[in-house]
């Protein structure tokens, strides 16, 4: 499956079956039909034994979800309101093409035009209150026949290569580490391998809590679409992460801790294959590591992470060779666990 492919499917928290149903296709293909399912909070997880008795069992973990939309009420005129799923900020959902429903009707969110602003709403940053989905309705009912209280709404962005090795898409967070494991799929390991597609990620980390004591694995690598912040106005020490520079490897974020030992092993293993790689330089952010690492009696984590600009928007870049440093590193910690 090809990443253009993961990105163009429309995932957000608590509406992944689509995706679901994909990815679970391509787990029987590549690990056998008795090795994928499932599970009851509908993560993906596939299993392929290893070559070796004896070795870690490593789970290998991404989530499908992405951010998005939920439609909420409708006014007397026929506009969408809406509340937003996951973490998106308000500056960059204004004018953007949205598709609403499984049905894709085209909508785009509105705003009061600057024009009518009063000058304190134009020194502001207008709040979701503010905003709403224009579907060219005429009135209420008809907006609510259309797209009906709890319908989903989808950031339409077309996935585009650009530059020099760059692309463009939505949902690169965390299609990036979906198409890394499915990718890792392909091969057979010394060690046991549990490979999990993990939902509602965006809303809490929820699908991994219960993957987490399903699985309970002695190591989990947590491989994710990370914000970069090398932006030309910000300072050397805050720019995180650096999209071209390779795979960032993480000691800590806003949620867990990577043991040290661990760290220092990836790290060191990086070096010595000549893989790309960085270290994640802000402790921001959280993401599943934090839901396997509390789990049961625990397990050693560290997340692997695709440098991504414009993260939780309508269209956010990577490099692809970054995406490549991400498998490469991680297939060379299973071909030595």
């Amino acid at each position: 499956m090809e990443l253009k492919q993961l990105c163009e499917i429309h995932a957000p928290s608590g509406d992944e079956g689509q995706l679901r149903k994909l990815l679970l296709e391509e787990g029987k293909r590549l690990c056998g039909a008795e090795n994928a399912r499932i599970d009851r909070s509908g993560n993906v997880i596939c299993t392929r034994k290893g070559t070796q008795p004896g070795k870690p069992h490593v789970c290998v973990s991404a989530h499908m979800d992405e951010v998005g939309f939920i439609i909420e009420a409708a006014t007397e005129d026929g506009l969408l309101r809406f509340h937003t799923i996951g973490g998106i900020d308000p500056r960059v959902v204004v004018s953007k093409r949205v598709l609403v429903g499984h049905d894709l009707l085209p909508g785009v969110i509105g705003a009061m035009a600057i024009h009518l602003q009063s000058a304190a709403d134009r020194s502001r940053v207008l709040g979701f209150d503010g905003l709403y989905i224009d579907i060219g309705a005429k009135d209420k009912a008809e907006a609510l026949a259309k797209c009906p209280v709890g319908t989903y709404a989808y950031f339409d962005t077309p996935y585009q290569p650009f530059g020099d090795g760059f692309v463009c898409a939505k949902a690169l967070d965390d299609r990036v580490g979906c198409y890394t494991i499915l990718e890792l799929m392909r091969e057979t390991y010394p060690c046991d391998v549990t490979f999990v597609f993990a939902v509602q990620e965006e809303v809490g980390c929820r699908g991994s809590h219960g993957a987490a004591y399903g699985v309970q694995p002695d190591i989990v690598l947590n491989l994710e679409g990370t914000a970069a912040n090398d932006l030309g106005c910000v300072d050397d020490q805050f720019k995180v992460c650096r999209p071209t520079q390779g795979v960032a490897v993480s000691f800590m974020d806003g949620s867990s801790i990577g043991q040290r030992k661990l760290f220092k092993e990836i790290l060191d293993l990086a070096e010595h294959e000549h893989i790309p790689h960085q270290i994640k330089r802000g402790v921001t952010g959280s993401n599943d590591a934090s839901a396997y690492q509390r789990a049961a009696a625990g397990c050693l984590t560290c997340v692997l992470s695709v440098p991504c600009r414009y993260i939780h928007s309508g269209a956010s870049v990577a490099y692809l060779e970054d995406i490549q440093s991400q498998y490469e590193l991680v297939r060379a910690f299973l071909m030595h666990a």
